[in-house]
């Protein structure tokens, strides 16, 4: 697998200095680390600190790494338009010249990530106020006026679930490198149990995991959720069943969940535990359709995972650890396939 090349520095600053208000060169760019799938880099330059966000150069699936409409839900919900905590977008640049691909930029948010979702750099009192926080993120993302942020059509009508299946189903067979009989299982078995449609419509981040918030430093308070590219109009239990699955999946370095760890030992709080946040909240209760919405979402984890490896095999996935990552693939798909009963 090869690397990224490095960013045109010196032309990318005159595009900036030329499109930013505010902004000044010279800049050095330094790609963090993680971003499976849209390579982000830390802008240093004269004005100050930035970030940037790009699609990865090659070969990519239709209506993968769209970081146009992340731009978009940025611009509708930073600036007082909504309570949803985001970094302000600056500019959206869709002239693949300039760096060999589009990209955004959007202010640097000083905040601190928790990149395990043990929590380890905390103590067990202390972790479970960053996970009810999180759930509020959810329960705030759920009473969200999508309409009156400018979103109304920011997705497809229609039964979400059912719309996610089969979208995910082709994302998979468009990335497939091997038969996976879990896979197979699932694929049969999600679009015959979708709940009914319930007509409920929220904004759905799509990767709503402990990574993907930026916290104040020293306090459980969220300063920004990131990573907004698989976001869309859906249902409210998606980003739920999301967030859930982390307590269910293996120990690992690639993809760290909390499977098999004494989680009331480290303080975080149960699964039901976090569900009756949730309901208490929005009224909302998911625990009937709980299997699904895990296997579901089980399902869409795994065909992530296969895009990443189909990446990293074509050589133009954004992490070194992508080949990794793709291996988990069939892990994923048999927790998803235990639960399709």
């Amino acid at each position: 697998m090869s690397d990224l090349p490095a960013l045109p520095e010196a032309a990318l600053a005159a595009y900036l200095q030329a499109h930013v208000d505010g902004f000044r060169g010279p800049l050095t760019a330094s790609k963090f680390k993680g971003g499976q799938s849209n390579p982000t880099y830390l802008i240093d330059a004269a004005s100050g600190q930035y970030v940037l966000r790009r699609k990865p150069p090659g070969r990519l699936l239709a209506s993968a790494h769209a970081v146009d409409r992340e731009f978009r839900v940025l611009e509708a919900l930073c600036g007082g338009r909504s309570i949803i905590p985001v970094a302000r977008p600056l500019h959206l640049c869709t002239d693949d010249a300039v760096i060999g691909s589009m990209f955004y930029l959007m202010e640097f948010v000083p905040g601190r990530i928790f990149w395990d979702p043990s929590l380890p750099e905390l103590e067990a009192p202390q972790r479970a106020a960053y996970y009810h926080a999180a759930i509020d993120a959810l329960v705030a993302l759920a009473r969200l006026d999508v309409d009156a942020v400018g979103l109304a059509d920011y997705g497809k009508p229609g039964n979400y679930f059912a719309r996610q299946v089969a979208r995910w189903t082709e994302q998979y067979r468009a990335a497939e490198t091997e038969s996976l009989y879990a896979m197979e299982q699932l694929i049969s078995w999600l679009p015959q149990n979708v709940p009914d449609d319930d007509g409920r419509i929220a904004l759905v981040h799509g990767d709503f995991r402990i990574d993907n918030l930026m916290w104040s430093r020293g306090e459980p308070r969220l300063l920004a959720i990131v990573d907004w590219e698989l976001s869309t109009l859906g249902h409210p239990y998606a980003d739920l069943a999301y967030f859930c699955m982390a307590l269910r999946l293996p120990r690992n370095p690639i993809l760290p969940g909390l499977g098999g760890v004494d989680r009331a030992a480290l303080g975080i709080p149960s699964e039901t535990a976090l569900i009756e946040r949730f309901t208490a909240a929005t009224q909302l209760d998911p625990q009937r359709h709980w299997n699904f919405l895990l296997a579901f979402q089980f399902f869409r984890l795994a065909a992530i995972a296969q895009g990443v490896l189909k990446r990293a095999l074509q050589g133009n996935a954004s992490s070194e650890r992508a080949l990794q990552a793709g291996a988990m693939a069939r892990t994923i798909a048999e927790l998803g396939a235990a639960l399709a009963h």
